[in-house]
């Protein structure tokens, strides 16, 4: 690995043309939408919400809160990173600059293993959903039939993303808002029921439920902000779609903050909202019942919204086919960036002449993932179930690579303003070791044979799923340093420190293009 000396506070160089993405594309609200999107907002909601709900009962809003925290963090060394280097390969990018190629080619393939895994359940849960609003809903329990159904949506999806990142956009403004029109009428019509007496289980909400200091289970708080944790991720689709942007350097990073910040709100209200309705009953619409923890909405969609209750089922398979798109767009983005800078085949660095995408990296993101889901299902849907339980600990290991590499890189500056400490140095290494804290102790959690779906080799399966997954990058890593190819990147000189990034020239923060010019 070369000698790196140059300090990260001088805007990085351009090569000028870029990689031949569609620049100026997305602006502030494009890019927010898209990184709502893939947070798949309203699925997240009844994936999570019930198994929070059983780890801490009444302190479910503040485990929200408290798991907004760390992703707070995190988005605050996306978005300084990314005003230094605002390169669509992110924490591929970020790790290298920072702590040279291994650790940046780690982190990339841990952002291409959560894709990957979370194509499956998206998948799985659109296929689904679509067949429960056929018929009398049996269908949804057909597992050829929604295999197949899941198989469509991510071709479909990958169609999308292959066409270009307008078209992209306009599907998700679309997609989402029929979310957000959905939450909003669950929240709002709940809240009245409960204004009105007509709710089964009404319950005043209580400063309690916002109390951090209210837990009595310690492993049960744990649980639920672990849980919590991971409903955040996806905003940092906003990062990866840097380089299509109409102002590269800031708009990104600012997206990433105005989507947390909407996704708290979010998962708050909606949380009040269907405890105040229905309860922490441990039986019937109680939200403490263990029969309605997998997915809440669905329990409660019929006292709530009445004729309108399909409304629901439609806002969770219109969020899965939403967030399958919106996965595909980082993933493909990450390995186009790895295979500029030598990290992978060239093959993988491919534009399309006229749609300006990955055309490649977006078509082979979408074979695996389609590979993926359909070995998976005829192996063991429980270990398809393990893979998507073991999710977070591809986030947490690629987030928290992007926390330590924004201290690392910025290390020289933390010293010149309380700004440059606290939003480039202390803020980040909370973060990370939050998440680094969060890895392992779901590392511990998943290790034990009782957590899962599966047992292999007398362990937890979701342990080794998720653990193999990672070490699997290891062995991927070696293969292809042991080419001719790879030798530029793996010997620190395709990207490095110093190395010019390959983005179009852009203002810098000052307003400057980066070669010094005025714009």
């Amino acid at each position: 690995m070369t000698t790196q000396s140059a300090g990260p506070s001088r805007p990085v160089a351009s090569s000028g043309e870029g990689k031949g993405l569609a620049t100026g594309t997305l602006g502030l609200w494009g890019s927010v939408v898209i990184g709502l999107a893939s947070t798949a907002p309203v699925y997240s909601l009844v994936a999570t919400l019930g198994f929070v709900v059983l780890a801490v009962g009444a302190q479910a809003p503040i485990a929200f809160i408290v798991a907004f925290i760390p992703m707070l963090f995190i988005a605050f060394a996306y978005r300084e990173l990314n005003r230094a280097v605002p390169d669509c390969g992110t924490t591929f990018t970020w790790g290298t600059k920072a702590f040279g190629p291994f650790v940046g080619w780690m982190g990339g393939w841990g952002v291409a293993v959560a894709g990957m895994v979370v194509l499956a359940n998206l998948a799985q849960i659109g296929g689904q959903y679509l067949w429960l609003l056929i018929g009398d809903g049996s269908l949804a329990s057909n597992v050829p039939l929604v295999t197949g159904t899941g198989v469509v949506f991510i071709a479909l999806m990958t169609w999308v993303s292959y066409r270009g990142i307008e078209l992209g956009e306009r599907v998700q403004n679309v997609l989402l808002a029929v979310q957000y029109l959905a939450l909003a009428l669950f929240a709002v019509v709940a809240f009245v029921k409960v204004g009105t007496g007509d709710a089964p289980h009404p319950t005043p909400v209580s400063l309690d439920w916002f109390n951090p200091f209210a837990f009595t289970d310690y492993s049960g708080f744990i649980e639920a902000v672990l849980l919590a944790l991971f409903i955040y991720w996806g905003w940092d689709t906003c990062l990866a779609l840097n380089e299509e942007t109409k102002d590269p350097k800031r708009i990104p990073g600012r997206a990433a903050l105005v989507t947390t910040v909407i996704l708290l709100v979010t998962y708050v209200s909606v949380t009040v909202a269907a405890m105040s309705y229905a309860g922490l009953g441990t039986d019937g619409t109680g939200l403490a019942n263990e029969d309605n923890a997998n997915d809440v909405f669905l329990a409660l969609k019929d006292l709530i919204l009445g004729p309108w209750a399909w409304i629901l089922v439609v806002a969770v398979l219109v969020s899965a086919v939403s967030s399958t798109q919106t996965t595909i767009l980082p993933t493909a983005r990450g390995t186009l960036s790895m295979a500029a800078y030598k990290a992978l085949p060239k093959r993988f660095a491919s534009v399309h002449p006229k749609y300006q995408t990955p055309s490649f990296s977006t078509l082979v993101m979408g074979i695996v993932a389609i590979v993926y889901y359909v070995g998976m299902t005829f192996i063991s849907e429980n270990i398809l179930a393990d893979s998507i339980l073991s999710l977070g600990l591809a986030i947490a290991f690629y987030y928290g690579i992007t926390g330590f590499a924004c201290v690392w890189y910025f290390r020289k500056d933390l010293l010149r303003s309380a700004r440059d400490f606290f939003f480039k140095g202390l803020f980040p290494l909370l973060g990370a070791l939050m998440l680094g804290y969060a890895f392992v102790q779901s590392c511990i959690d998943m290790y034990d044979v009782d957590y899962g779906y599966t047992v292999i080799w007398g362990i937890g399966g979701t342990f080794v799923v998720g653990v193999g997954a990672l070490a699997f990058g290891v062995v991927l890593m070696l293969i292809w340093w042991s080419f001719p190819g790879s030798k530029p990147f793996f010997r620190g000189e395709s990207l490095n420190r110093d190395t010019e990034v390959l983005v179009p020239d852009s203002p810098d923060v000052y307003g400057r293009s980066v070669d010094g010019g005025l714009t």
